[in-house]
């Protein structure tokens, strides 16, 4: 077997020819997509023996004192202008003097460099600033990603000319122009490839000069700032039926500018996504001529659109819907305790509740994990790396935990959360929940077809190389590549197997140095990498290209990587804090809430693996003993909810970043009256035990005295002030039900 050109051209060329019989043959999307962007600490885990050395030498991410300015200043006061209820069921926009606030504090320019007249804020300070908007207004969060997501600018800055980018992107830094991207049509939701978007190219006329250029046709939905865009980004296939650039008729799908002022642009109507008021709705193109000139990229990148997409949105994804989830989870965090921790009844606090609890367990375990994924992925993306399946992960992860947290927040908050008003502090979040979910690749897509069917590919150590060597059109190149592969493969495959067993029957080390509390995570992490990169191999093996449509294995194996993804990034943030003990419940109770995800994972993946001696073997390799780890215990979730109930460092770090009100807001109420509560506690406790809640026969009966009195009268208030909701007399909803002009 170490005699090469004997295996080569025996066993490997056999197995070489079935191979490339019986794996489809890749599509060119399918290629660009799996070219995009690169892998980072994803690849690592893949290979079954994560080296923790690597991710404990990454960065913590910081702010620099410009972006901590910018933090503490310019987005505090946009936070301090804003009023979710009034923009969503008054003005159904942000205020004109936030728009304006915006533009001229180059919100839409932090991802543009300092020479093009942008702020150049790293991806940790990008996300931080999205946090802090997102917990005051989702309307103007959604506002302020957008251009710093996919988009124009976005996509000057990686593939544009130098003529386009130093036109654009200054206009684009100081706001005189608003941007969008323009994707989704009808017909080409998540299958981009069945685009209906078409641009001829051919000879027109174009500011009074007849030019070489193209003639656009299209219809968008779901373009968010579209109504009010002054730059249009564009999606289309570019046909060239009269061959003025070359032999090939389809070019394929291209990405173009087109100024909205543009003869056949239409714009300005709105769609209403889940009764949230930030500016999104259709665009319609009609015969639209733009010169060559606008392809981004120029006309060298004709066809090359897709390939930019999906290099571009292996970014974006990872930073803004990830930020905003982590923000939504935070927030919940914050309120939930708080609002448990005030809000009695039977005269205990809810939060005292073990049914309570056990809810806000595992709304701080996903703020917790939430949070430190985004600061994990922001460090690589700042490291310079564009992963594309860290950011599937991260988009679907992040939206789906948000959706449970905020559920989990709405049942402990019951008629506070319900009745919808000024002072309802969760309402807005929780209808904003399915557009997350939905926008940037919806999460069932995402979870059954691209994390594992992406990061397979990608994340293999061996696994792109062999794909590729198949596709080679040399012959004799296409074999010596794919027998490098392939033998590398095979050897890759006994060592995983014989960690996985070792480690599953017998443990094993971390290899890495932690200190005893977070040891045994480690441990078990390495089984888990180890049995993923196991299982992976068996079901390629196995399933070779039918694996694509056993999507719910694929979903699982996904599921588990993604675990291992997020819990590698809970134990980073903890050694990048300093240890700190206080947090170390919620770490716990994480590690245990993703060990349990992951074993029930793997008992699914072999109770329905269609080979099934192979999952015999598998099992008894992987998870022998069957699944033992049921989440963290009620002592674990206790701790883990105490930390919201009480003032604490701990609290103030799971919930770092957040707007916390201006002061006359219900979210201020909300946070006098928390303190106020924990100030007092020792009061009201003896009220309590002398058998009664009225201060003057507290006075009478020697509990309290007046001073005390005053300070336990003014907390009921603040309490009775957070937990009233609204009402609305006849007149008001006539008023709101009248359509606006």
């Amino acid at each position: 077997m170490n005699i090469r050109s004997w295996r080569r051209d025996t066993i490997s060329r056999a197995i070489f020819k079935w191979a490339r019989g019986a794996l489809p043959r890749l599509s060119d999307t399918e290629r660009e997509a799996l070219e995009a962007g690169d892998v980072w600490w994803d690849a690592e885990l893949f290979t079954g023996d994560p080296d923790w050395s690597k991710l404990h030498a990454y960065p913590r991410p910081t702010l620099t004192e410009d972006e901590r300015a910018f933090l503490d200043g310019p987005t505090h006061e946009l936070c301090a202008m804003l009023d979710d209820w009034r923009t969503n069921w008054e003005q159904h926009d942000i205020p004109k003097e936030a728009w304006d606030f915006i533009r001229t504090n180059r919100f839409f320019g932090m991802i543009i460099p300092k020479e093009y007249g942008g702020l150049a804020f790293s991806a940790f300070a990008h996300s931080t600033v999205v946090r802090k908007i997102s917990t005051r207004s989702l309307a103007a969060a959604v506002t302020v990603m957008v251009p710093n997501s996919l988009g124009p600018g976005e996509l000057l800055l990686r593939f544009g000319t130098q003529q386009q980018r130093d036109y654009w992107l200054p206009r684009l830094a100081d706001g005189r122009e608003i941007p969008c991207f323009a994707l989704t049509s009808p017909d080409a939701g998540s299958d981009a490839s069945s685009m209906t978007d078409t641009g001829v190219i051919c000879r027109g006329r174009y500011k009074d000069t007849e030019v070489l250029g193209i003639r656009l046709n299209w219809n968008k939905r779901y373009i968010t700032l579209c109504p009010v865009a002054t730059l249009l980004g564009v999606a289309f296939k570019l046909l060239d039926p009269d061959h003025l650039l070359g032999d090939r008729e389809e070019l394929g799908i291209t990405l173009a500018l087109v100024p909205t002022q543009t003869p056949g642009v239409e714009i300005g109507r709105r769609h209403i996504p889940a009764y949230q008021f930030f500016q999104n709705g259709p665009t319609v193109g009609r015969d639209v001529f733009i010169p060559l000139d606008n392809i981004i990229g120029g006309a060298e990148a004709a066809g090359a659109g897709w390939k930019m997409l999906m290099s571009a949105l292996a970014a974006g994804r990872g930073i803004s819907l990830p930020s905003l989830s982590a923000a939504g989870a935070a927030f919940a965090a914050r309120t939930t305790g708080a609002y448990a921790r005030i809000r009695e009844q039977f005269d205990i606090p809810i939060g005292r509740f073990e049914g309570i609890q056990q809810s806000l367990c595992r709304i701080a375990t996903a703020a917790y994990v939430l949070d430190s994924a985004c600061r994990l992925t922001c460090t690589g993306i700042d490291l310079g790396h564009h992963a594309a399946v860290i950011s599937a992960i991260m988009k679907s992860q992040a939206t789906e935990r948000m959706r449970a947290t905020v559920n989990d927040a709405m049942d402990v908050h019951a008629g506070k959360a319900v009745i919808d008003g000024p002072s309802n502090y969760l309402g807005n979040l929780y209808r904003a929940v399915p557009v997350a979910i939905t926008v940037e690749g919806a999460n069932i897509m995402t979870r059954n077809l691209i994390i594992f069917g992406q990061g397979a590919i990608r994340c293999h150590p061996f696994l792109l190389d062999e794909i590729f060597s198949l596709t080679e059109s040399d012959p004799a190149k296409a074999l010596d590549k794919f027998d490098q592969a392939f033998w590398r493969h095979v050897s890759h495959s006994f060592k995983t197997a014989a960690r996985a067993f070792g480690r599953a029957w017998f443990g094993g080390s971390p290899r890495v140095q932690a200190p005893r509390e977070t040891k045994p995570f480690y441990k078990a992490l390495n089984r888990y990498a180890a049995g993923f990169a196991l299982t992976s191999d068996l079901a390629l093996l196995t399933l070779g290209g039918s694996l694509k449509r056993h999507e719910m294995i694929s979903a699982r194996l996904g599921d588990i990587f993604s675990e291992l993804y997020l819990l590698s990034a809970v134990l980073k943030r903890w050694e990048d804090e300093g240890r700190c003990a206080d947090d170390l419940p919620i770490v716990e109770a994480a590690l245990a809430y993703g060990f349990s995800a992951i074993e029930s994972r793997f008992a699914e993946i072999f109770a329905n693996f269609p080979n099934r001696a192979v999952a015999t073997v598998a099992r008894a390799f992987v998870l022998p003993f069957g699944r033992r780890q049921l989440g963290p215990s009620d002592l674990q979730k206790q701790s883990c909810a105490n930390i919201l109930l009480e003032p604490s460092n701990a609290r103030d770090r799971l919930t770092e970043g957040l707007f916390l009100g201006n002061g006359q807001d219900s979210i201020s109420r909300l946070e006098h009256a928390f303190v106020e509560v924990a100030r007092l506690e020792g009061v009201w406790k003896r009220m309590h035990d002398g058998h009664t809640r009225d201060v003057r026969v507290a006075i009478e009966r020697g509990l309290i005295n007046e001073r005390e009195a005053a300070e336990i009268q003014a907390m009921k208030e603040a309490v009775a002030s957070v937990v009233s909701v609204d009402d609305f007399s006849k007149e008001q909803l006539q008023r709101r039900a009248t359509p606006s002009n």
